[in-house]
């Protein structure tokens, strides 16, 4: 008797609940897939404010860079590089550094022994920017 009356009380409600349904339909918002046409416009200028490459940039054209100057930076870098190891080679070894005055390219390096270590201060005469660096006893 309760599975009967509990079976009718769901019917009721089911039957008395107004039951509705609507189909989905997408709609594309870019006009190239068949959406809206006016969209076109503002998807354009969206992606145009997120473009980061211009052309006048070195990274929308790789050639406009000079040959030379990328020569000369890479030259200084191996020099600066190769400094760098012979530095390292004889604060660790026995010899110790040479204090001194070096010129490298655009390069003018002072190497001068100081309480707290070995000051190295490179100075390049093109940009004029300057870098002192300490390297500490051991």
């Amino acid at each position: 008797m309760k599975k009967i009356l509990l079976t009718g009380f769901i019917l009721i409600f089911f039957a008395a609940a107004d039951v509705s349904a609507q189909q989905l339909i997408y709609t594309p918002v870019n006009p190239s897939f068949g959406g809206y046409y006016y969209n076109g416009q503002t998807l354009l200028s969206e992606a145009q404010a997120q473009n980061g490459f211009t052309a006048g940039s070195s990274a929308y054209n790789p050639y406009s860079q000079n040959p030379l100057d990328d020569f000369k930076n890479s030259l200084n870098r191996q020099i600066l590089s190769q400094l760098s190891r012979q530095l390292l080679t004889n604060a660790f070894g026995e010899a110790g550094i040479t204090e001194g005055h070096y010129e490298l390219g655009d390069y003018n390096i002072d190497v001068t022994p100081g309480g707290d270590g070995v000051h190295i201060t490179i100075f390049d005469t093109g940009t004029g920017d300057e870098t002192t660096v300490i390297v500490p006893y051991f």
